[in-house]
């Protein structure tokens, strides 16, 4: 686990409401993730990195504040109609499911990115070995 000092600043930048939904967020995603979750900052916001690719982000706004999933149907199934991410607007603790259930969304989002990862391989093997089959001697 990597903790990336300007999300850090992004958090306690943010308005006095949003502070401890987004520190809470961030605690329970690297429980999640484990040693191999980085931070970053993607677009002006926090980003949650496995192996260069994005598991999750989040977003703090004037009213409230978001989470979001890469691949995020697959992972957390529909999302509520208003705001961005996958859980609506936030706007509390409250608001979010249990640590638990976040913390196997992101797990579940990592196996799906070594999983894309793991095919791709196999795909990119396959082509090369393909042209070496294919090539005039």
């Amino acid at each position: 686990m990597r903790r990336d000092p300007r999300v850090t600043a992004f958090i306690d930048g943010r308005a006095p409401f949003a502070r401890p939904i987004l520190r809470h967020l961030r605690k329970v995603i690297h429980a999640g993730g484990g040693a191999e979750l980085e931070e970053d900052i993607k677009w002006g916001m926090p980003a949650f990195v496995h192996h260069g690719k994005i598991v999750c982000g989040l977003g703090a706004f004037k009213a409230h504040c978001a989470l979001w999933f890469r691949d995020g149907k697959a992972v957390v199934g529909d999302k509520p109609a208003a705001a961005m991410g996958q859980f609506g607007r936030i706007t509390s603790v409250d608001d979010l499911p249990p640590a638990a259930t976040i913390e196997a969304y992101v797990a579940k989002a990592i196996q799906r990115i070594d999983a894309s990862s793991s095919i791709g391989a196999q795909q990119l093997a396959g082509k090369t070995q393909r042209r070496r089959s294919t090539a005039r001697v």
